[in-house]
């Protein structure tokens, strides 16, 4: 599923005053924080990752990572240490079309 610009730039807005679901720190990724991202992803379909391990190249790989883990998940936007994902749900009401 490839996203138009368009729908990018909605999904940056509506993300805008997210607060972040699932949170990464110096202990980088455990199987809970995987297991949590799948659920997050299909309950709330857009979601905020704040991610604290120091480097970016450390965040980058984590970012990877959490993408490679849910592969129809798509990265909308990087921020610093947060990172906004997006996985459509066909069993709920897309927030790309929420008003």
């Amino acid at each position: 599923m490839e996203l138009k610009e368009t729908q990018k730039k909605r999904l940056k807005g509506r993300a805008h005053s997210l607060k972040p679901v699932i949170m990464i720190g110096q202990h980088g990724l455990k199987a809970s924080i995987l297991e949590e991202l799948i659920t997050a992803l299909e309950y709330h379909q857009l979601i905020k990752v704040k991610i604290s391990v120091g480097d970016r190249a450390a965040r980058d790989v984590i970012i990877k990572q959490l993408l490679a883990h849910a592969p129809k998940a798509r990265l909308i936007q990087q921020i610093g240490n947060m990172a906004v994902l997006y996985q459509r749900n066909p069993e709920k009401p897309d927030v790309l079309s929420a008003a």
